[in-house]
C-alpha cells in the first residue's frame, strides 16, 4: 500500500463540517485527515462502521479503565451506552449517539453532565483520479463544569492516538469498497486483505 494511503495527518478543523459551529465555546476541537485510496465507499456512515468494527484491541481495554474511573463520578459509561444501541427507536452506531447524516458527513456524540461532544466523519472527494478522496474525523467537546475540563485535560491525548490508531489500522486493513453498504454487506468488505 503507498505510504500516502496510511498517513494520518492533523488537520484543522474542517470548515464545510457541522461540528465547526456546533457550540459556542470549545475545551478541544482537533481533526485527523487521511488519503483513501480509490474505489473505497464514499459513504460516512460506512466508512465509520468500518473504522470503529477494525479498531486496535488495547482501545477496548483502555475503554474499560475508563468506564472503571468514570462510574464512581456518575458519568456515563460505554457498558451504559451501548445498552441504549439495543433500543428500538435509537438511532445509535455502538457508542455513539447519530445526530446527523448526509451524502459526505455523519456528526455522532453524546452529552453528559461534565461534558458534550460531537464527533464528524466527513469523507470530500478527491480531484486527483488515483485516489479516493479524504476521510477527516475530527472531534469538538464542550466542557461543563470543572469536571468536564479535568476530564477532558486528562483523556485528550489518549483520545488523539485513539482516533489515528484507528485510522492507521482501518487504512493498513484496506477500506470499505465503493457500492458496499450496511445493508448488503455485514462484513464491510475491505478493498484488501492486508491483515
Amino acid at each position: 500500500m503507498p505510504s500516502e494511503l496510511m498517513l494520518v495527518k492533523p488537520v484543522a478543523l474542517p470548515a464545510q463540517s457541522a461540528v465547526a459551529t456546533v457550540y459556542e465555546s470549545t475545551n478541544l476541537a482537533d481533526a485527523f485527515a487521511i488519503q483513501l485510496p480509490f474505489g473505497t465507499s464514499s459513504d460516512p456512515d460506512v466508512l465509520w462502521r468500518f473504522l470503529i468494527l477494525q479498531q486496535p484491541s488495547w482501545i477496548g481495554w483502555l475503554t474499560n479503565v475508563r468506564d472503571a474511573i468514570v462510574a464512581c463520578f456518575g458519568l456515563k459509561t460505554a457498558k451504559d451506552l451501548a445498552t441504549l444501541s439495543g433500543e428500538a427507536n435509537a438511532d445509535r452506531i455502538g457508542i455513539f449517539k447519530v445526530y446527523s447524516k448526509s451524502e459526505t458527513e455523519i456528526v455522532l456524540g453524546e452529552d453528559d453532565k461534565h461534558l458534550d461532544f460531537r464527533l464528524s466523519v466527513l469523507r470530500t472527494p478527491d480531484l486527483s483520479p488515483p485516489l479516493g478522496g479524504q476521510l477527516t474525523v475530527s472531534t469538538v467537546v464542550h466542557c461543563h463544569n470543572l469536571l468536564g475540563r479535568a476530564y477532558i485535560l486528562l483523556i485528550a491525548p489518549f483520545h488523539r492516538q485513539v482516533v489515528k490508531a484507528s485510522l492507521r489500522r482501518a487504512a493498513r486493513i484496506g477500506w470499505p469498497k465503493a457500492g458496499t453498504d450496511r445493508g448488503n454487506s455485514p462484513d464491510l468488505r475491505p478493498l484488501s486483505g492486508a491483515e
